[in-house]
């Protein structure tokens, strides 16, 4: 409850009556942000080192590379590689090799990776978001969900998010498909970060299918 009492108590001396201009949401933003992430000095692992866990730990398959790893943290591929060597030698995360393409590697979080992750820093933020209603949470997860996505187009930078809000989503019937990928998706994908990821056209329009618009 820290959080919450000293973004109240900054921003609620000498406010106006104007409670919601922009600037000060974008103030609470990254200063929530900056709080949350003050926990990651007293670490074992540096901030990048708990971006990458996290990211693994979140995307599907096809996205848990060194290039999504570098895309989401808006980076090199080189850092990203650096990033993720850490991780390995540390055994927090593991690579495979893809059996179609051999120069693609994804990695996973290895038991301790999970272990590791278990003690997120990030853990007093997420209690605190759990405080919230179900009705609210998801208002607010949508909410941020159009702001990252707007930012990244705005910025040309990669938009990351999950199926169900993408526009290469179908759904037919019991079958999920990706029209980006070509290929059905698998149910534990559907909620995972992709960096195939584009934005879905705006609320109201009808959502495609494999056969055409439902």
């Amino acid at each position: 409850m820290t959080i919450v009492k000293v973004v109240s108590f900054r921003y609620q001396i000498g406010m106006n009556d104007n409670l919601q201009t922009p600037d000060q949401i974008a103030e609470l933003l990254v200063h929530v942000g900056r709080t949350a992430r003050r926990e990651d000095a007293r670490s074992a692992l540096t901030a990048a080192q708990w971006t990458g866990l996290r990211f693994f730990a979140r995307a599907n398959g096809s996205t848990r590379t060194p290039s999504g790893l570098a895309s989401f943290q808006a980076t090199t591929r080189g850092t990203a590689s650096q990033t993720i060597k850490s991780l390995e030698r540390m055994g927090l995360v593991t690579g495979t090799r893809s059996d179609r393409d051999r120069r693609s590697v994804s990695f996973d979080l290895t038991d301790r990776g999970r272990e590791t992750l278990a003690h997120d820093p990030l853990r007093d933020l997420i209690d605190v978001i759990d405080t919230l209603g179900t009705v609210e949470r998801d208002r607010f997860l949508a909410t941020l969900s159009q702001l990252a996505s707007t930012l990244a187009i705005r910025r040309d930078l990669p938009a990351f998010g999950t199926c169900q809000d993408c526009s290469h989503y179908a759904q037919s019937g019991d079958t999920a498909y990706c029209a980006c990928m070509a290929a059905e998706l698998a149910i534990e994908d559907i909620p995972k970060l992709c960096a195939s990821y584009r934005p879905a056209p705006a609320a109201g329009k009808p959502k495609e299918t494999r056969n055409g618009t439902a």
